[in-house]
């Protein structure tokens, strides 16, 4: 398999400044650039889940349950489905309406918005579509803070939740919801989730098939071109998702440049290493010297 292969970290034997030079140079002169953007770049426009800004608005969570980051406190065991949707309206909240869009994305939307793009992303927070990305040029893979499912679920559509996160974010008290604000399905009655994958239920709705068949064609249009497949900021987590997909697209493409920005996590694999730009630096700091 592809990501079996031996891996080459962030380029050595070259500046930074020769990294974001050569970087630039592909997305202007690529016929049409993919991006994958992982927890990443939204970590670099300041949307950190744990520290500082854990502590400003789930401090109380954190005194109660012992929670010490975002990310966890969405898998905590709430007893009861008040403090679930405490938790979760709360955390809608701060990360998908409250939130301005980030200097990173509209910085990335500058530098690609007069090219032939396309974005792949694992993030859920509605940053791209803030920034004044094009709907139709987005696929949010792994779901949306803003949008519910049924829990079983029992039928494949999704609900928009912002004016219920709202409400459920102005009158909770002792980090519980009132009972009658708990989301039930409209067609079977049972407690709705958060359409995020994490397991088997994850529903793909119509606006995520269009968009996984909009990607499916980009990919298509541009299998024999000068493509760059731009990767910011993807970790661990979900690799085979864009990383490695990336990494083997690219492979498979003699005309396509791959390109890797992360701060710890910049690396390619051999085979691609002549055409590949690995930059282990903040994110917004090289958006920021391309867009000059």
């Amino acid at each position: 398999m592809f990501l079996r292969k031996p891996i080459l970290k962030s380029t050595k034997d070259s500046s930074l400044n020769e990294l974001i030079l050569r970087l630039k140079s592909e997305i202007e002169n690529a016929d049409a650039v993919l991006i994958g953007a992982g927890a990443g770049l939204s970590a670099s426009a300041g949307m950190h889940y744990s520290g500082e800004r854990f502590e400003k608005y789930f401090a109380d969570f954190h005194r109660t349950y012992g929670i010490t980051d975002m990310y966890s406190g969405g898998f905590y065991p709430y007893n009861t489905m008040e403090e679930y949707w405490a938790w979760w309206s709360r955390h809608i909240y701060v990360n998908r309406y409250d939130a301005e869009a980030g200097k990173p994305y509209t910085d990335l939307l500058e530098i690609v918005k007069d090219k032939d793009y396309f974005v792949l992303t694992t993030n859920v927070d509605h940053q791209f579509q803030k920034a004044g990305f094009d709907k139709k040029r987005l696929f949010y893979t792994q779901g949306d803070y803003g949008l519910w499912q049924c829990s079983k679920p029992c039928h494949n559509k999704t609900y928009d939740n912002e004016e219920a996160v709202r409400q459920m974010v102005r009158e909770q008290k002792d980090m519980q919801i009132p009972s009658e604000l708990i989301p039930r399905c409209p067609v079977c009655g049972a407690p709705m989730t958060m359409n995020l994958r994490c397991d088997g239920t994850f529903v793909e709705d119509e606006g995520w098939r269009k968009a996984s068949e909009r990607y499916s064609d980009f990919i298509r249009r541009h299998k024999n071109f000068h493509i760059l497949f731009l990767e910011l900021g993807v970790g661990a987590n979900t690799p085979i998702i864009i990383k490695y997909s990336f990494m083997q697209m690219t492979a498979e493409n003699p005309k396509a440049v791959y390109a890797c920005v992360n701060k710890g996590e910049a690396f390619t694999a051999l085979d691609i290493k002549e055409r590949s730009i690995c930059i282990d630096c903040d994110i917004a700091e090289v958006l920021k010297e391309i867009k000059k």
